[in-house]
């Protein structure tokens, strides 16, 4: 698909806003990237089922929450991205027919933001979702977690959307889930809208002071001055990617406005003006290092996509 020749499909019952070009350096953790063909912000949940179910078939899709596993390269992508941030946010307290307490929480919904919301509902079990820089919707496409942590132990069910605009009901049992990965097991392209999570009573104020806790180690061990989309690798079996990659001597190593923090080497950061092809640069440099010195093959906890300036 070129991207200077849009597709075009029917927008009259649609109630959201589309736009062309969409520069996604303002959209991802990173500030860098290029644009998207096209950008769709839906006006709500209802609204997103209509634009899926007009999309051309073809036609390919990113939901994009707050963009912090994410680059797309300098040369764009040439698809439709969707925005669920500010748009799916509702957050809000259920109870389930058997008794636990439930968090429901659509796919815009910050990760910090549950956490909260749980601890000041007197819940327990989502305290390290506040460590997670991104959206539900990221967090359940990825098991994201933290010291300790992962999203797909507090998971009851998970609402999901198709191509065609039709809701599901996921079950965990019905994904392939592990260590930064998930799967649904039937295949299809489906994506998270919503969770249900299922969390404990207990003392709301000890779960907010483990928030703040969690919160102040983020701060001193991670570069949060600076524009990053997290962890780039995930960690091997029995190891730590920040340790592989500053063994290899890479903490400050630099392309154009990229930097491989000084910090903590596993984090990549935009120190000024950089691309997205100077940010792949050091993570290809990295998984070369670490592959050379120690044949290990380090996997990425991010995306990158698009195509080449």
């Amino acid at each position: 698909m070129n991207m200077h020749e849009p597709q075009r499909f029917d927008t009259a019952r649609l109630r959201g806003t589309l736009t062309e070009r969409e520069p996604m350096g303002r959209h991802v953790s990173w500030r860098a990237g290029g644009p998207a063909a096209r950008a769709y912000r839906p006006a709500d949940l209802a609204d997103l089922r209509e634009f899926l179910a007009a999309l051309p078939a073809g036609e390919p899709v990113l939901l994009v929450g707050l963009g912090s596993n994410l680059l797309v390269r300098d040369g764009g992508f040439a698809g439709t991205v969707i925005f669920t941030h500010g748009v799916l946010n509702r957050v809000q307290l259920e109870t389930a027919a058997n008794g636990p307490a439930l968090v429901y929480a659509e796919a815009g919904v910050p990760g910090p933001k549950v956490a909260r919301y749980a601890a000041l509902n007197d819940l327990t079990g989502a305290e390290f979702l506040a460590g997670i820089p991104g959206t539900v919707g990221g967090a359940l496409a990825m098991n994201a977690g933290c010291y300790g942590g992962e999203t797909w132990r507090i998971v009851e069910r998970a609402t999901t959307i198709d191509r065609s605009g039709q809701l599901h009901i996921r079950r965990p049992e019905e994904y392939d889930i592990d260590y930064r990965f998930v799967r649904l097991k039937s295949g299809g392209d489906e994506w998270f809208v919503a969770a249900h999570f299922r969390l404990t009573p207990g003392e709301g104020a000890r779960s907010r002071e483990a928030i703040r806790e969690l919160l102040g180690r983020r701060i001193a061990s991670q570069p949060l001055n600076q524009p990053n989309a997290g962890s780039v690798f995930r960690n091997p079996p029995g190891d730590y990617a920040a340790r592989l990659i500053e063994a290899c001597g890479l903490k400050g190593a630099r392309a154009g406005g990229a930097e491989i923090s000084r910090k903590h080497a596993n984090f990549i950061v935009n120190a000024g003006g950089a691309s997205a092809a100077d940010i792949e640069a050091l993570v290809l440099r990295a998984e070369q290092a670490v592959r050379e010195r120690f044949g290990i093959a380090l996997e990425r906890e991010v995306r990158i996509l698009g195509e080449d300036a």
